[in-house]
């Protein structure tokens, strides 16, 4: 096998090391091992073996490989500081960026023509999950599982009781502040079940969605979010850097990030909605509290069916924890194949939200847990706007420079937790610490990750 381009395979590599000792690595998608101008997420690797023997679908497959590659080396050259630039012999990012290009397809299109390396690339397209079996090893986890599960149960427990307590008590409750998204077309049931029905596909079943679609969608589920008022860190807020070597949350600019994802279910590609409120802190409530720290936030995920309405909402932290499902009467839960994994914790059925009212999450003051989910309506104290969730990976630095709020560990530093001292055991790498998208490990027991593009298929059917 003979790789073709070499000055541009020198180049790819000249600038993937400046990337490197710059430290602005992005960890959005994975980079497939000999292939450096593809990198997969867990949806587009879930295709590379049906693509094998499809030869239209591994054309789409590669593409879309070839667009998160894209989209990653754009972060990475947005954040690459200047001087890096005449290192690698260009005057400008721009120059940068359209020699990449030129280059990257130059080399795809000579290796993708030779069969031994397409199933090189089928092979290697592989994400790696987000666990450290060596922690494991180390931490004894048949070992320490029992304990851990102890734990988890007893905030099952409690979360459950939290949910029925906010049920049966639907008065209204002080020092709360709602905010609710500001403007933007609602669509109905029948016009969403329009826009599935009718959107193109690419060979991997996307949906080709324009900027106003994908605008009318979000706001068409956007969850207003309820939230007990304690202190300033129960205030929702945009990330920006300031001084500190981690990010800030400026509350005077309420914002949701939002994130179109995608899931299969049942031979379909299903769209799914995520919203991310950030807060500036989780506070301490002891001298030694664990679970504190700078930088909290809550996330929530609406999948949608192909007759436009909801079909099941979950939740998470953006450290990948507390992970609750909330079937809607589409769904129906499935058994956990193995027992004593943490597989599909449902604290409540969701509600269903008539015209004129949304879903709101009842947020607890400091913890920012979900205590309740209601559908009402969307009357509100404050306002929020949307963010694309992707423009976290390049904010602007005091004095022109650009960072992204995530490492190249796809962490995000400062944000660390007291328990990851403890939880290690278990294998989720800095147990507690806010993460980046593709980086949610969100199960101590067994493993699951928030983006498994069969998540949701697994752990629930079509209730009739």
């Amino acid at each position: 096998m003979e790789r073709a381009a070499n000055a541009c395979i020198a180049w790819i590599a000249a600038v993937d090391r400046a990337v490197s000792r710059a430290g602005v690595n992005d960890a959005g998608a994975y980079r497939v091992p000999g292939f450096p101008y593809l990198r997969v997420d867990r949806f587009t690797a879930s295709f590379a073996e049906q693509a094998s023997n499809d030869e239209g679908l591994f054309a789409a497959w590669a593409q879309a490989a070839r667009a998160l590659d894209r989209e990653g080396r754009s972060v990475e050259l947005w954040n690459l500081p200047p001087g890096f630039f005449a290192e690698i012999g260009v005057a400008t990012r721009e120059a940068a960026s359209a020699r990449t290009e030129s280059c990257a397809n130059e080399v795809m299109a000579s290796d993708l023509g030779q069969p031994a390396l397409r199933k090189i690339l089928i092979g290697n397209a592989r994400v790696p999950d987000d666990y450290v079996d060596r922690n494991r090893v180390l931490g004894l986890y048949p070992l320490a599982r029992p304990f851990f599960a102890a734990g988890v149960a007893r905030w099952h427990a409690e979360a459950i009781d939290a949910f029925r307590n906010h049920a049966e008590n639907e008065l209204p409750r002080p020092n709360v502040i709602r905010y609710a998204p500001s403007g933007g077309e609602q669509l109905s049931q029948a016009e969403v079940a329009v826009l599935i029905a009718q959107a193109p596909r690419d060979p991997l079943g996307t949906m080709q969605l324009g900027p106003a679609e994908i605008n009318r969608l979000f706001a068409t589920y956007a969850p207003v979010f309820e939230v007990e008022f304690g202190g300033r860190f129960d205030a929702i807020g945009s990330l920006e850097w300031q001084a500190e070597a981690f990010p800030s949350v400026d509350t005077s600019r309420p914002t949701v990030y939002r994130r179109l994802a995608l899931t299969k279910y049942r031979g379909e590609v299903l769209p799914q909605l995520v919203y991310t409120a950030w807060f500036s802190e989780r506070p301490s409530t002891s001298a030694i509290d664990l679970l504190a720290g700078k930088l909290d936030g809550v996330m929530f995920r609406v999948t949608l069916s192909r007759d436009g309405t909801p079909l099941v909402y979950d939740s998470i932290h953006p450290c990948g924890c507390y992970h609750m499902f909330f079937p809607t009467p589409q769904a129906r839960e499935l058994p956990a194949p193995k027992p004593g994994d943490e597989w599909s914790f449902v604290p409540a059925p969701a509600p269903v939200a008539q015209p004129g009212q949304r879903i709101v999450l009842h947020v607890q003051s400091g913890t920012h847990y979900l205590t309740g989910i209601s559908a009402q309506a969307a009357d509100a104290h404050s306002s929020y706007a949307f963010e694309d969730d992707n423009t976290l990976r390049s904010l602007p630095l005091p004095g022109g420079l650009r960072r992204s709020v995530y490492g190249p560990d796809g962490l995000v530093a400062g944000s660390e937790r007291p328990e990851r001292m403890l939880f290690w055991p278990m294998g989720v790498p800095s147990a507690g610490t806010m993460r980046q998208w593709g980086h949610y490990a969100t199960a101590f027991l067994g493993r699951r990750h928030f983006d498994d593009p069969d998540l949701i298929e697994r752990r629930f059917e079509p209730a009739k």
